[in-house]
């Protein structure tokens, strides 16, 4: 009988129908996550009239969902690397399903708070694991692809949100429509459970043997028997495990708590607060919510690509164009802002529009090859548990600027932002870091050949 580890087995394989399921779930379990997640940042000009409230002290709601998120991106993802990918995700769709349902009967600030807080744990936890859950299932060859598509899931739920909202507040208002959210979060995640299953590399790894084989039959040769994954590192001892905090990882967890941090922070911020500070500038809230749709439009054109330009050009390269390109269109973007005289005429809408899509689209692009470099970069034994501490910390800034994004944008006073896109153009810088200090990108796949 032939005795190979589960990712050797699956190295030269084609794609299998049931991996191909998994990705399709993973995908829309993001959907769902990103709909539930900008659900709240929509409505929060329709939110702020309903109670009569300053956009400033709604600050504390918008921000509160990446307060729990960091909690829910760290433990969700250690959790993940112990229970199981699949029944963390579970979990956690759960979690945010009631949050976003509890949302519906809220009637103050920091009522709408402590259920996004909650929520939180439940957006930060589905991440790691969903991304876990599809690297443990496809190979190397297949993973940076599946990994760049899994990264439109929270796009399109934006784009979604976009799109829906508009309809559902006539008949259904905003509390109608969290309603509709929550519901379809927790159907899908209970066929989710039912159909997919657990890796078996992390099966075989707590000795669930027989598991282990009969998933893995779903994808490979069921005569093969299975041998427990190896790792190696050259800073690790022979036969030790490696964890998410282990030497070997310390320039990969700098660089990607810097330059993470930097593009989360970057995306939270235009995303949260783009309605509000269009309106303020004259646009209408149909306007300014059609800039959230090509937000995410565009944000599914960056992440597609991370993928293929990673292979093609290698992460360094990627990382060095993406980063100058987002500070550069920061820029444009607020001295076009900061230009408007009066109502925006119809030309400055395009352009703003396109801008504040473009923005998030770059950034999004940015995350999107983080998270391949970090599939690329750290072991199967703590893979979950490494992008939910990066995701973690990666909320630090976010939370502050979702926090203080409406205090930003009143300091300039009347008419003026330079104080909002300053700090968004300070924070651009940051993500530059991540291209020096990594010691494991992804080569490009021209200079992969030649070493072959």
């Amino acid at each position: 009988m032939t005795q190979k580890t589960f990712s050797a087995a699956m190295a030269d394989v084609p794609l299998r129908p049931f991996q191909v399921l998994v990705i399709a779930f993973g995908l829309m379990l993001l959907v769902i996550d990103g709909i539930d997640l900008q659900s709240l940042s929509l409505v929060t000009p329709v939110i702020l009239e309903e109670w009569g409230i300053d956009r400033a002290d709604f600050g504390p709601a918008l921000a509160a969902s990446l307060f729990g998120m960091g909690f829910g991106s760290f433990f969700g993802g250690m959790l993940g690397d112990r229970l199981g990918r699949l029944k963390s995700l579970f979990i956690a769709c759960l979690i945010f399903s009631a949050s976003t349902a509890a949302a519906a009967y809220t009637n103050s600030v920091w009522e709408m708070a402590a259920v996004r807080a909650l929520g939180g744990l439940g957006f930060g936890a589905a991440y790691p694991n969903a991304l876990a859950l599809v690297s443990d299932w496809v190979n190397e060859k297949w993973r940076p692809h599946s990994i760049s598509l899994l990264s439109i899931g929270i796009p399109v739920g934006i784009s979604i949100s976009a799109a829906v909202i508009p309809l559902l507040l006539p008949e259904y208002g905003w509390r109608g429509a969290f309603l509709i959210f929550a519901g379809g979060s927790v159907a899908l995640a209970v066929i989710v459970i039912l159909i997919l299953r657990e890796p078996p590399g992390f099966l075989l790894a707590r000795g669930n043997r027989e598991r282990a084989q009969k998933n893995a039959a779903l994808v490979i040769d069921p005569a093969i028997e299975l041998l427990p994954e190896t790792e190696s590192s050259d800073a690790a001892a022979p036969g030790e495990r490696i964890g998410t905090f282990h030497r070997s990882n310390l320039r990969l967890n700098i660089a990607m708590v810097i330059s993470f941090s930097a593009a989360t922070t970057l995306v939270y911020g235009l995303l949260n607060w783009t309605p509000e500070l269009l309106t303020t500038a004259g646009f209408t809230l149909e306007q300014a919510v059609r800039a959230s749709f090509w937000q995410g439009n565009l944000s599914i054109v960056g992440g597609l690509s991370a993928g293929l330009l990673a292979r093609t050009f290698g992460s360094k390269a990627v990382i060095l164009g993406g980063a100058a390109a987002i500070l550069a269109n920061i820029v444009v973007l607020g001295v076009v802002v900061e230009g408007l005289d009066g109502l925006p005429t119809a030309g400055e809408v395009t352009a703003i529009v396109l801008l504040e899509g473009l923005a998030v689209g770059l950034v999004s692009m940015m995350i999107t090859l983080f998270y391949v470099v970090m599939a690329h970069g750290y072991p199967a034994s703590c893979r979950s548990g490494g992008i939910g501490f990066i995701l973690a910390a990666g909320r630090i800034f976010a939370i502050a600027m979702v926090f203080y994004g409406g205090t930003l944008i009143n300091l300039g006073g009347e008419g003026s932002f330079v104080w909002y896109f300053g700090t968004l153009s300070a924070i651009a810088v940051m993500v530059f870091a991540a291209a020096f200090i990594i010691d494991r990108h992804v080569g490009p796949a021209r200079k992969k050949e030649q070493l072959a």
